[in-house]
C-alpha cells in the first residue's frame, strides 16, 4: 500500500481537485484506490457520492475497516486547510508522497512558503523517506502571476511537477463524480498533458 497526502495549510488551494482526479486516474488503471477525506467540508466525500457505477471504483476510507484499508494499492488523503504542526508531523510520517497544490496569488504563495518550511524540517522528508512535489493550480499561462508562481516553486527546493490551467473541465468532472481522465471528448487532451508529469512522478516513486 502506498499513501499520498494532498496538503497545504492554505484553504482553497486545490487539494480536492488534485485528490479526486488522482484517485480517478489510478482507479481507471486498475488499482484499488481509497480516498480519505479528513477535511471538514467533505468535498472529496461528496465527489465519491456522485461517482457513477459504470466507472472504476474508488472506495471511501470511512466505509472500510482497517484490514480492508491495508489491502488497498493506494490511499489518497485530502487534508484540511488548517492542518496543525503536530498533525503535519504525524501525517508526514505516515505517508510516502506529498502533493502540495499552490494557487498563483500572493496570499497562497506566502502561506505555502510557511508550510513548505515546516515540511523541510520533517525528518522523513530530510531522510528522503517521504517525497514532496508541487503543483501549480488554476494557472493562467503567460501571465505575471504564473511567472511569479513558477519562480517560487523553482526556489522551494522541492520537485516542481506541473502547472495546471484554470479550466471548466475540472468543474464538469467534479459535478459528475469523475476525474478528467474519465470524461469523453478531445477537449481534455491539453489538461491531461499537464497532468502527465504529476502521474509519472507518482508512479516512478511507487
Amino acid at each position: 500500500m502506498r499513501r499520498i497526502l494532498v496538503a497545504n495549510t492554505k484553504g482553497g488551494s486545490g487539494k480536492t481537485t488534485l485528490a479526486t482526479n488522482l484517485a480517478g486516474y489510478l482507479a481507471q488503471l486498475g488499482h484499488k484506490v481509497v480516498l480519505e477525506d479528513i477535511d471538514r467540508q467533505q468535498s472529496s466525500a461528496s465527489w465519491l457520492a456522485r461517482r457513477p457505477q459504470h466507472v472504476a471504483s474508488v472506495f471511501n476510507a470511512e466505509d472500510l475497516g482497517k484490514s480492508a484499508l491495508q489491502k488497498a494499492d493506494w490511499v489518497i488523503t485530502d487534508s484540511p486547510g488548517g492542518l496543525r504542526d503536530k498533525k503535519i508531523s504525524d501525517a508526514v510520517t505516515e505517508t510516502d508522497l506529498i502533493l502540495v497544490p499552490v494557487a498563483p496569488s500572493a496570499f497562497d504563495i506566502g502561506a505555502t512558503q510557511d508550510f513548505l518550511g515546516l515540511l523541510a524540517e520533517e525528518k522523513a522528508v530530510r531522510k528522503h523517506k517521504t517525497f514532496v512535489g508541487l503543483v501549480g493550480m488554476r494557472v493562467m499561462p503567460r501571465t505575471k502571476s504564473a511567472e511569479r508562481l513558477l519562480a517560487f516553486m523553482d526556489e522551494s527546493g522541492f520537485a516542481v511537477l506541473s502547472m495546471l490551467r484554470s479550466s471548466q473541465i475540472y468543474v464538469t468532472a467534479a459535478e459528475e463524480g469523475l476525474s478528467i481522465f474519465e470524461l469523453s471528448g478531445s477537449l481534455k487532451e491539453i489538461d491531461i498533458a499537464q497532468w502527465n508529469p504529476v502521474t509519472d512522478w507518482i508512479l516512478q516513486n511507487s
